[in-house]
């Protein structure tokens, strides 16, 4: 099995993969029903490969070395405590948002009401709404998502999760849950953001994540201006808006709230110290 993992490392680190040890791992954990932990004790004690599951590995690898991303692979994703199931389709839930996910919860939980409201827009495969009905179980919580295609795998994780307090939306987040207008106290929205002229460096984003949960037009910011407008009407006054971005958009984000109304606008570092979500008052 330590022939096998190292193997499987030097060819990712070949391929360019970032991590190519963890993703060594986790890929012996997945074949063989493992956790990453359960792999390292096995390679402690000492392990062998049947062949079936030898090519199964095999084959696997094949794949990651030409970029695929792991989650595809194994058909899940780690996000804060929740894992989910992604594939084709959906945005892979990154870690950086587990930060923006805190921002929200942490108001949600701020909020003095019995049972606060918090939205989702965009929602993906639910990573979002569901830390924030899972973490903040007294709040009511909505996921809104309108891709055909990301949609069965909100539905699936939301089922999976089996949150009693969340509630699944398929719709536009532009006209979204008018019947919310004015109660709600915390939107987070992680939104297509990807100017249409830049193209994302890592091939696992470029070529395997869905674009319409990537690009937002020619400055990127179609849709947080159609975020912004919605949110004002979605939240009480004081109510809270969390916008993931890149790192380079803090400024235009900003300005673009102001010109809206937005009070108290700030930004947020992710933990490679860029910028990597906004907030504004209503």
């Amino acid at each position: 099995m330590r022939e096998v993992r190292d193997e499987l490392v030097r060819m990712l680190a070949a391929a360019g993969v970032p991590d190519p040890e963890v993703d060594a791992e986790l890929l012996i954990g997945h074949v063989l029903g493992l956790s990453r932990g359960g792999v390292q004790a096995r390679l402690v004690i000492g392990g062998a490969f049947s062949a079936e599951d030898a090519a199964e590995l095999a084959s696997l690898a094949e794949r990651r070395a030409r970029r695929e991303p792991l989650q595809h692979l194994t058909g899940r994703a780690a996000f804060r405590s929740l894992e989910l199931a992604v594939g084709p389709g959906v945005f892979v839930p990154r870690p950086e948002t587990e930060g923006v996910a805190q921002i929200g919860i942490d108001a949600l939980r701020a909020v003095a009401e019995a049972e606060p409201i918090g939205i989702d827009l965009g929602s993906g495969s639910g990573a979002i709404a569901l830390a924030l009905a899972t973490e903040v179980p007294h709040a009511r919580v909505w996921a809104v998502e309108n891709s055909p295609e990301a949609f069965p795998w909100t539905r699936r994780n939301v089922e999976e999760v089996g949150a009693p307090n969340l509630e699944l939306v398929f719709g536009d987040l532009a006209t979204a849950l008018p019947e919310l207008d004015g109660r709600v106290s915390v939107v987070v929205s992680n939104p297509p953001y990807i100017p249409l002229g830049a193209i994302p460096r890592d091939p696992e984003v470029r070529l395997y994540d869905p674009e319409r949960a990537l690009y937002g037009g020619a400055d990127g910011l179609d849709v947080v201006r159609v975020l912004s407008q919605r949110a004002r009407a979605l939240l009480v006054p004081g109510g809270l808006l969390v916008i993931e971005h890149g790192e380079a958009q803090s400024a235009e984000i900003a300005a673009l709230l102001a010109a809206d109304g937005w009070r108290a606008i700030s930004h947020h570092r992710d933990l490679t110290g860029r910028d990597r979500a906004t907030t504004a008052l209503r």
